[in-house]
């Protein structure tokens, strides 16, 4: 029997839903994608929530498993498909990933991803506040990567894939990166991994 693909419901624009797909990527995992029409609603219509009750991206479906919340589905993929590579097994370094995972759905949740929110969906956040944020934990993050080429382990691992999506849109937040040297590197770095691939950039003026 032929096993079905992994099927990935994202929206284009979703940071979240890029974590997922730029992962699925890394590990070289077959998957198929399919769009959800965040700005129609389309995430609050029963089909979806059959899904996925609280009407969000992503949900990854394998098989009968439906994984939602995007660092649970970042470590189930981990989990089943990495060879410890990308999730370190031991102690030290594995609980240098949850400290990110955490950071990310803290920090880059309330950060660059919020301040993203207001500019690109019109969320009805205190963009001043998301940006200040924003700027606190770019601040501590250029200040982590001084010296280090990755977050964890000396090499690319699931802590860079949960942080990296929002950090490197954040410009479309209006939070600019110019100041932070070694973030910027660190995204270059990256971006040039084998199967790496983009999230869609808004066609919103950086500064917005």
């Amino acid at each position: 029997m032929t096993q079905q693909p992994i099927t990935l419901y994202r929206h284009p624009l979703s940071g979240n839903s890029h974590r997922v797909e730029l992962f699925l990527n890394l590990l070289g995992v077959e998957h198929e994608l399919v769009d959800v029409d965040l700005i129609a609603g389309e995430q609050k219509t029963p089909p979806f929530l059959t899904l996925n009750p609280r009407g969000q991206v992503p949900v990854l479906i394998d098989g009968d498993n439906v994984i939602t919340e995007s660092n649970a589905i970042l470590v189930y993929l981990a989990t089943k498909h990495d060879d410890g590579t990308w999730m370190p097994r031991d102690a030290e370094n594995a609980a240098a990933i949850q400290h990110w995972l955490s950071r990310a759905v803290i920090d880059v949740a309330n950060g660059p991803a919020a301040a993203r929110l207001v500019t690109l969906f019109g969320a009805g956040l205190d963009h001043a506040k998301t940006k200040e944020i924003a700027h606190a934990f770019l601040s501590e993050l250029n200040t982590t990567l001084d010296g280090l080429d990755f977050l964890v382990a000396g090499r690319p691992t699931l802590a860079d894939v949960a942080i990296y999506s929002y950090v490197a849109h954040a410009p479309e937040g209006g939070v600019a990166l110019d100041t932070y040297l070694n973030v910027r590197a660190w995204i270059a770095r990256i971006e040039a991994l084998p199967r790496f691939i983009g999230m869609h950039k808004s066609a919103l003026p950086a500064a917005a």
